[in-house]
């Protein structure tokens, strides 16, 4: 039985015959892993920064934006495949980075790994998993990439750095948008702090781990953020590693320049899911700048705010090669473990093909900004 403790209520889990609960899209989702939550799990998943404006607008931009369909178009051979890094990818959807899994599910990490490899998504691990990267990287047989949150011990860092890469991790997504954490009004008020035997699995051995169990908005700076990190440290970590290297956090178009400059691989376009600063842009309002400025040198990823495939197909149109989805997945472990995790994906795949169905574009390649009504995003 779940340990309300860890952040997860008892109860059971929805069943084949308990129909009018059965979700049907990613929404569905929320209320039945709210049901399952702890108070303090469920506010620190699903708040934002300040008034929570940049947590609402990533939802209500991207349904402003309106698709323009196309007929007798010959769908019958929808093909979602993408290519990334010199790998094939099944499908544009990715997990994104999220903290402490372990809170919404006893298993954490181990089944979104597994949930995640059955629906052929690539799992972003977070660095503030509570199970270590070795262990995710044994679960995962799908693809697997780390997330780094730099630690003012660039030792430290630079060790955790060769270990995702020793795990078999095959991208390193540095979040370069959080030298402190945003005005959380919801998790401090829920008194947001890990439980009694939860820890954060990777930071084992780092001086401030110690203190893992207070409240984390003490005061503006966080010990497990690295508030002077500047484009020289990208420059420095970039030499760490082999594997490609993308930054996390861009919505400046500038801030797109200078990461090109610095060798990143990637760009993420992302406000941290409303969490950081209150009253940013929404992420779909930043990608066409940021992709207009990359001009297609490097993959451009969209995160923040992606509940329906119609999402998908709005942001592909408008410069990104694919989206990482952060909430509705943690709903899904919450409901249903490996499965709701698997669930999640493909209801979203799903959704991706019919609308690419009605759009008239037979895979990820053909989709662009004809497919959005004259004025939106063009």
């Amino acid at each position: 039985m779940p340990d309300e403790s860890l952040g997860v209520r008892s109860g059971a889990l929805v069943t084949a015959s308990d129909r009018p609960t059965q979700p049907v899209n990613l929404l569905d989702f929320e209320p039945l892993a709210r049901a399952r939550l702890s108070h303090m799990a469920y506010e620190y998943l699903s708040g934002g920064g300040g008034n929570e404006v940049t947590l609402g607008l990533n939802r209500a931009r991207l349904d402003a934006i309106l698709l323009q369909p196309r007929v007798l178009a010959g769908a019958g051979a929808i093909d979602t495949r993408i290519e990334m890094f010199g790998r094939e990818l099944p499908h544009p959807i990715l997990l994104a980075p999220t903290a402490f899994h372990k809170l919404f599910h006893p298993e954490g990490e181990i089944a979104t790994a597994r949930g995640s490899a059955a629906a052929g998504a690539t799992l972003v691990a977070s660095t503030l998993s509570t199970t270590s990267i070795e262990e995710i990287a044994r679960a995962a047989s799908g693809p697997l990439w780390f997330q780094l949150y730099v630690q003012r011990d660039r030792g430290f860092t630079r060790e955790l750095v060769e270990r995702a890469e020793k795990a078999g991790c095959q991208a390193l997504v540095i979040t370069a948008d959080t030298p402190v954490l945003g005005t959380r009004d919801r998790e401090r008020r829920a008194g947001m702090a890990l439980p009694p035997g939860l820890e954060m699995a990777n930071l084992r051995g780092l001086a401030a781990a110690a203190e893992s169990g207070r409240p984390f908005h003490e005061n503006i700076y966080n010990p497990f953020l690295a508030p002077d990190l500047t484009w020289k440290d990208v420059a420095e970590i970039r030499s760490w590693t082999k594997v490609p290297v993308l930054l996390k956090g861009i919505l400046a178009p500038e801030d797109a320049l200078l990461a090109l400059e610095h060798g990143a691989a990637g760009i993420i376009v992302s406000n941290h899911g409303g969490r950081n600063l209150d009253t940013a842009p929404a992420s779909i309002d930043a990608l066409p700048r940021v992709a207009e400025a990359v001009a297609g040198r490097v993959p451009v990823l969209l995160d923040g705010g992606i509940r329906r495939g119609t999402d998908v197909i709005k942001a592909l149109a408008m410069g990104a090669r694919a989206v990482l989805i952060g909430r509705p997945y943690l709903w899904g472990l919450a409901v249903d473990g490996a499965n709701g995790v698997r669930r999640v994906v493909e209801m979203l795949l799903s959704e991706l093909e019919i609308a690419m169905a009605f759009c008239g574009a037979a895979r990820p390649s053909e989709i662009d900004a004809r497919l959005l009504w004259p004025g939106d995003g063009r």
